[in-house]
Parts: C-alpha cells; structure tokens; sequence
C-alpha cells in the first residue's frame, strides 16, 4: 500500500444552514513530509477533540480507489488529495482485509489500526450536501484510524507494511458494518 499524498489544514471557519461551524476537514496535500505524533499530526487542525484526535486516532488513512465512487455521485466537485479529511491518502486500503489491531511500519513510524471513521455533518458541510453522510454510511470506505505507537515522519511514496496480523478479530469493514 504506497502513500500517495499526506494531507493537513487547517482550522476553517464553514457556515451551514445559518449556523457557524469550525472545522478542520479541510486538508490539502502537503509537499513536505509529515511528522505523525501521539495524539495528531503535527501542524494538522484538530478542531473536534471528542470525535478526532489523541490516542486511537491520531492519524486517519482513506484509499485512493474509493474516491471513485464519490466521484460518479458528485461530478461537479473536485477532488482533490485529502478529501475526506484523510492525513494519509494510499494508493488501495482496504478496510475488508485490514484488521483491528494489525500493526504497520510507514516510514518513520509504527501505527496500529484502531477503528473505521464514522462519518459526521462535517462531511457534508465540505461536499455541500448532508446526503453524503448516509452515502457514506452505506458503503464500507470508512477509512481507517491509527494509533501511533512510534512517532515519526512519513512521505509521499512510503509503503505501509504489515509487520503483524492480528487474527481472530473483526476486519474495520465488520466494525464498521456494527457501526451503523
């Protein structure tokens, strides 16, 4: 799985139905490498502690070959790297076969897969639509949340490695599924 591109942003400022929100899933690809902490991603907003952020999700990955889909419902927006708020974006990520509790090597770093996103009003704030939460929710491209277990930095055209399956526990497309 070969990371493709690294995203942060920055705190944002979104009106919605009349209402101020502030957010920050509103990443844009990086050219420089990221440094992935304990808790975030260093110079990455994090707006909503207590639904993003610190020890089981401290970094969120989302695949590459599931903006397609996206793309056929909603062919005026572009999409850019970092579209679902992702700090990591892989070429394939496969949320059916990765495991809770799988450990991976990507460049500096050693992560452990913790949990799929739940999708919430701020991704319909950035595609401009609420529709996209229920859309979401009916597919399994969660995405997948790492726990950081050796802080570091990682690049564009690193490749996250299996160092170990854990077995005989639920694939974050099961969870996922127990989720809804």
């Amino acid at each position: 799985m070969k990371l493709l591109s690294t995203n942060i942003g920055k705190r944002k400022t979104a009106t919605w139905k009349n209402k101020t929100v502030e957010t920050g899933i509103y990443k844009h690809p990086t050219n420089t490498p990221i440094f992935l902490g304990k808790e975030d991603v260093v110079n990455d907003a994090v707006v909503d502690r207590m639904h993003h952020g610190g020890i089981d999700q401290a970094v969120y990955g989302y695949s590459y070959k599931h903006y397609d889909y996206f793309k056929n419902l909603y062919p005026d927006l572009v999409f850019e790297f970092g579209m679902f708020g992702e700090n990591l974006t892989f070429d394939d990520l496969n949320e059916e076969e990765i495991t809770v509790g799988s450990t991976y090597k990507i460049g500096e770093c050693i992560l452990e897969v913790t949990k799929p996103r739940q999708p919430c009003s701020k991704l319909g704030i950035k595609f401009d639509t609420q529709k996209i939460v229920k859309q979401f929710w009916n597919t399994t491209f969660s995405g997948i949340y790492f726990k950081v277990l050796k802080t570091g930095f990682v690049k564009v055209g690193d490749e996250l490695e299996l160092i170990q399956k854990q077995k005989n526990t639920s694939t974050i497309a099961e969870v996922y599924e127990t989720k809804k």
